[in-house]
């Protein structure tokens, strides 16, 4: 999964998607969801620093234990901050006057991939991920906050699709290229559409999740422990299965002796098979 949304970023700035992102803006558009809506759940998902805590040693394993339960930490993964830096990054990058600014400069739209990475990743990590932050939130929480999200792709891309302006983008524009109105409208599009469509998956995600951990502990999983305790309890009864079917009011003291008994005979055994 990491490696999948490294590939996703490389995709997004070094591909056809990357060489147009100044002069289309739709094109500009599908990198940002790459950026901030595909890319940052995968890396969630790969959890790097779970796998660095499991992998280093002292000094660098209680350094990095020290980072994550640190304050400002806790404060950058809080679910509320995490979803106000996502809405107005969106915001802020795509309604007002930094928009334009961003794509004439290299470095602010070097900038500008960034943010959407880091902003991405606080904003999914504790709604997806399993990383050992502070935060351990509810799953209707968590569908509640991806709820909240939904609105600003919705209006961003309804603002941009009945925009009557299209100077968003700079240098010449490729043959058979929308018009400037027309490729801002397509972006305001895919923004709504897509990231709608994308943000509705995550939902479901998480409510997979969900589902399957009630189901780990209300049905099958919870029937099989049952199946198991009980054939142990036969297992073990003083006087056999018979004795245990018959009665099962054993206490502590007789269970654990019965136990014992257990596996002395197990122990008595031979390795031919015999006792």
């Amino acid at each position: 999964m990491f490696l999948a949304g490294l590939a996703v970023v490389v995709i997004a700035t070094q591909s056809g998607i990357g060489a147009y992102d100044d002069v289309l803006f739709w094109d500009h558009m599908i990198q940002h969801l790459l950026l901030l809506m595909v890319a940052p759940p995968l890396l969630v998902v790969g959890e790097p620093f779970t796998l660095l805590l499991h992998a280093s040693r002292n000094p660098l394993h209680s350094w990095a234990k020290r980072v994550i339960r640190s304050r400002v930490v806790s404060f950058l993964t809080w679910p509320p901050f995490g979803l106000v830096a996502y809405v107005v990054t969106i915001v802020a990058t795509h309604l007002t006057g930094l928009t334009g600014l961003i794509l004439r400069d290299p470095l602010l739209h070097d900038s500008e991939h960034v943010l959407y990475l880091v902003v991405g990743y606080l904003f999914f990590l504790p709604l997806i991920g399993r990383e050992p932050i502070r935060w351990r939130i509810s799953y209707p929480v968590r569908i509640l906050v991806l709820v909240l999200a939904m609105p600003v792709d919705t209006f961003t891309g309804l603002v941009l699709t009945y925009a009557n302006s299209g100077t968003y983008t700079k240098g010449p524009r490729p043959p058979g290229a929308l018009s400037p109105v027309q490729d801002v409208h397509w972006a305001g599009a895919t923004m709504w559409i897509a990231g709608d469509a994308i943000m509705f998956a995550l939902m479901m995600l998480v409510l997979l999740a969900w589902s399957r951990e009630r189901r780990a502990s209300w049905g099958m999983s919870g029937w099989l422990e049952a199946a198991r305790k009980s054939r142990f309890d036969e297992v073990v009864a003083p006087g056999g299965p018979a004795v245990a079917r018959a009665g099962r009011g054993i206490d502590d003291d007789e269970h654990l002796a019965a136990y014992n008994a257990y596996l002395a005979r197990l122990h008595g055994t031979g390795t031919d098979g015999t006792g």
